[in-house]
């Protein structure tokens, strides 16, 4: 029997049970707290086979606690937050979980753009005081939007804003231009996609700053940014600058700078509080994402300790 630690908070909590899932493969599973402590870590993994990881961070020393570690799989897409380097050299397989999250975070996305653009939140909070005045907002089809980084989640969005019938430009320099045709959106190259779009969803990877203070000078009066991809894309103390002076007209996102410290990000002002809508990473919380993530992330820990491949590898 095999012991599989899983520190994410969500792992067989859809309608798949994992738990026993792995069971039937002769695996324990153990939970862990998913702010990956150390300290309080470490007793479990130095016991662990396999590690389904949520978004904390895996450094070298959580790795070197973890001496029959054979296979840590990242329950989620992005691996910024793991030593890579470190698993490799230790022989630990890494993978992850494309595109198991996909369709959620496109709905989410879309619905994000809705709600800034008719103001809803806003709305409700209103109504909720007693005050029924109207905010006029805008249509989504009469608008130009700007997709940064056309992968699967971006696809996803170009897919459901199809219905919409908005104009829709796209920005990744890893797709083809005429691949971004075939997908349904106009290929351009970042500064002018920030020139032209009135709103603009980004679906790009962490480790990159692509608003600042300097491109949120280029924007179109009035525009809209939506971000459920990564808090460290945008500058929000710029964000917050361009909201206060007009330049933008929202910010709606699905994660802040410090997420669970959010409360000093200056997004939260009460003064802004009618342009910036801001959900707790929800984006990927749905019960087909939740089991997706699961069932991938679990599989691919059942493939390595049985001596096989596993379909998700991430390598450097």
């Amino acid at each position: 029997m095999g012991i599989i630690l899983a520190t994410s908070r969500s792992f067989s909590d859809g309608d798949l049970d994992l738990v026993a899932r792995a069971a039937d493969a002769g695996h324990e599973i153990v939970r862990g707290p998913a702010h990956h402590d150390l300290a309080a870590l470490a007793p479990l993994l130095a016991s662990a086979d396999a590690w389904i990881a949520g978004t904390g961070t895996v450094s070298a020393a959580h790795l070197d606690a973890a001496p029959k570690l054979k296979v840590l799989a990242r329950y989620g897409v992005g691996t910024e937050a793991v030593d890579i380097d470190a698993a490799e050299a230790r022989g630990i397989r890494v993978t992850n979980t494309p595109g198991a999250n996909a369709d959620a975070v496109a709905d989410h996305t879309v619905g994000l753009m809705l709600a800034a653009l008719r103001f809803i939140p806003d709305g409700d909070r209103r109504v909720r005081r007693g005050d029924w005045s109207v905010r006029r907002g805008r249509e989504l089809g009469a608008a130009t939007v700007g997709i940064v980084g056309f992968g699967r989640i971006g696809q996803g969005v170009a897919r459901r804003l199809g219905g919409f019938g908005p104009r829709i430009l796209a920005a990744d320099p890893f797709l083809q231009a005429d691949r971004v045709r075939e997908l349904g959106a106009e290929p351009v190259e970042l500064d002018e996609l920030f020139e032209r779009a009135d709103v603009i969803t980004l679906h790009a990877p962490g480790g990159q700053r692509l608003i600042d203070s300097a491109r949120l000078d280029s924007i179109r009066p009035g525009t809209v940014i939506v971000n459920t991809a990564r808090p460290d894309l945008v500058d929000e103390t710029a964000i917050a600058a361009a909201l206060a002076d007009g330049r933008l007209a929202g910010y709606a996102a699905d994660t802040l700078d410090g997420d669970t410290a959010a409360s000093a990000s200056p997004l939260l002002a009460d003064d802004l509080a009618e342009r910036v809508i801001v959900t707790p990473h929800l984006g990927a919380q749905t019960t087909q994402a939740v089991d997706n993530m699961g069932a991938y992330s679990l599989d691919d820990v059942l493939a390595v300790l049985a001596g096989q491949e596993p379909a998700h590898p991430v390598t450097r």
